[in-house]
């Protein structure tokens, strides 16, 4: 099987690190469990030059690198791997977080799982020559994936147009209200029920 898992706040606790961020570069004192809109701006409440400092943090080497995984993540997938699944992590990051992104990985033993950059929000970020290229969200829409593992519901909904394949809505704060009844699509809290939904091999 191939197998589409996104990285921030599906892997690694990207949110509550954000959340930190907005409490110490704006005073914004938001819970994780109060963030219920996947829209930054929305869910801190800030202006656009805000945003754009927080984002700029956010993507630092050291916020990155500093974020936790999720709990049983990272085991699940080498479970997959030793499986013989192929697994591929399908970002919103910019691409110029690549190094970053890598080292993550490899330092959670998932060296070997290879890293797509998608422009899943037309946030059009500054393209580095040093990254690897950012492909469009239609492009990857085009490609074959049996699972594929999302927390945000703008990307959750491009994923259902595909014409086969199950989904995945790992279970956030900001997608409580996402419409998991439709065909193909199911909820998980956490991955433990991640990895019930795809039965060993």
């Amino acid at each position: 099987m191939r197998i589409y898992v996104d990285f921030d706040d599906v892997l690694c606790e990207t949110a509550r690190g954000l959340a930190a961020l907005a409490q110490e570069l704006f005073g914004r004192v938001v819970p994780f469990e109060q963030i219920q809109a996947f829209d930054l701006h929305v869910a801190f409440n800030l202006n656009h030059d805000q945003y754009e400092a927080l984002m700029a943090r956010a993507h630092a080497p050291d916020f990155l690198l500093a974020l936790p995984a999720l709990p049983d993540g990272v085991a699940c997938l080498q479970a997959w791997l030793k499986q013989g699944h192929e697994v591929v992590v399908v970002t919103g990051r910019p691409a110029f977080t690549h190094a970053a992104s890598r080292e993550w990985l490899q330092r959670e033993g998932l060296g070997a799982v290879p890293v797509v950059y998608v422009d899943k929000y037309n946030r059009n970020y500054p393209v580095s020559p040093e990254a690897p290229p950012c492909l469009s969200l239609a492009a990857v829409l085009r490609q074959h994936f049996d699972l594929v593992i999302d927390d945000s519901p703008v990307a959750l909904d491009a994923l259902q147009t595909r014409p086969a394949g199950r989904t995945i809505v790992f279970d956030r704060p900001w997608n409580r209200m996402y419409d998991c009844s439709r065909e193909r699509l199911q909820r998980c809290h956490g991955w433990r029920e991640v990895s019930q939904a795809l039965p060993s091999s």
